[in-house]
């Protein structure tokens, strides 16, 4: 018999041998951080208020690290909100914090100390703009606003930014136009009608805070329009991340009589700075992505994490420990 048939037979024997080599290498690599064993140490998350969807995320997320890494001390830490996380982590004062696209933006367009350092783990869920305002209330729209007594959050949250933006985009000043008060989803609901005419929030949907009114009917939301939404993004900058959405009718049942709300959203963003240790980074990403249905159960909105969607992380840079994990689960 001729040798050159066993030859090739060999050649081809030894292709496969190499490539099979190469796909158990990958195989091993992409494994490799959950082979060692999940890391620990201590870091910090920068949440929000304690009635707001951030805290009570950060609960849950602790919670779901807590089973999955236990040697991690994870330590809440509350906030004002978006503008007040950004800085945190940008100044090291903080390890993981959630916060707004356009407060992240915002941030980095004025060019502030450490905005180079800040990089994306995960995008999570949409804020929700809710202008809510006492069910008897004259009020219809945000040009109603004028010379009324108006919450606009905390000086350094998410909620103020966007509660300025939006008054000016209706062509007035929120220092003179509106008496306003910097009361939040902690006081703003139990205020409304009694020395507040109206009060801004922006928050995953429904936000625990407002339920309660909604349930009694004690409350009702004003339209934000894609009129003010289009005013908006003719500002430029950070504007560019507000979208035009609505409401759906049945988010806060008793409030809404049924009808949708015109309003405008925003993405969240977990967020880093590149120095955070990759392998712990990685290892964080994929609980808060496979932790999804059980956070999902008490924070509704927190159903919609999703790894096709969280890898946008704009405008942060992944974290190279985000995206490792990306990597790996990539069909």
């Amino acid at each position: 018999m001729s040798p050159v048939p066993s030859r090739i037979g060999r050649r081809r024997a030894l292709r496969g041998t190499a490539a099979g080599l190469v796909v158990l290498a990958l195989l091993l690599w992409w494994l490799a951080p959950w082979s060692e064993g999940p890391p620990g140490g201590t870091i910090t998350l920068s949440t929000g208020t304690r009635s707001g969807v951030y805290q009570k995320y950060g609960e849950l997320l602790r919670a779901s690290l807590g089973k999955h890494m236990p040697d991690l001390d994870v330590r809440l830490r509350t906030s004002d909100g978006s503008q007040e996380n950004v800085r945190r982590v940008a100044a090291g004062e903080a390890d993981f914090a959630i916060a707004a696209a356009d407060a992240v933006e915002t941030y980095r367009l004025s060019d502030r100390p450490g905005a180079d350092r800040l990089r994306g783990v995960a995008r999570l869920y949409d804020d929700y703009v809710q202008l809510a305002v006492a069910p008897g209330s004259g009020i219809r729209s945000v040009a109603d606003l004028r010379g009324k007594r108006v919450a606009i959050g905390p000086p350094k949250s998410g909620v103020r930014l966007i509660a300025d933006r939006v008054l000016r985009a209706a062509g007035m000043d929120p220092e003179t136009d509106i008496r306003p008060s910097a009361d939040g989803i902690d006081t703003g609901p139990g205020r409304l009608g009694h020395g507040l005419d109206a009060f801004f929030w922006s928050g995953g949907l429904p936000t625990d805070g407002l339920k309660a009114l909604a349930e009694r009917s004690a409350l009702r939301f004003v339209p934000i329009g894609a009129d003010l939404v289009s005013e908006l993004h003719r500002q430029g900058g950070a504007t560019r991340y507000y979208r035009a959405t609505t409401m759906p009718e049945s988010t806060y049942p008793g409030s809404q009589l049924g009808s949708a709300v015109p309003t405008m959203a925003v993405s969240n963003l977990l967020i880093t700075r590149a120095d955070a240790d990759p392998r712990l980074t990685e290892w964080l990403t994929r609980v808060v992505l496979k932790s999804r249905d059980g956070i999902g159960a008490h924070v509704h909105s927190a159903q919609l994490v999703d790894v096709r969607t969280a890898i946008y992380t704009d405008p942060l840079r992944l974290h190279e420990g985000a995206r490792r994990y990306y990597r790996s689960v990539k069909p």
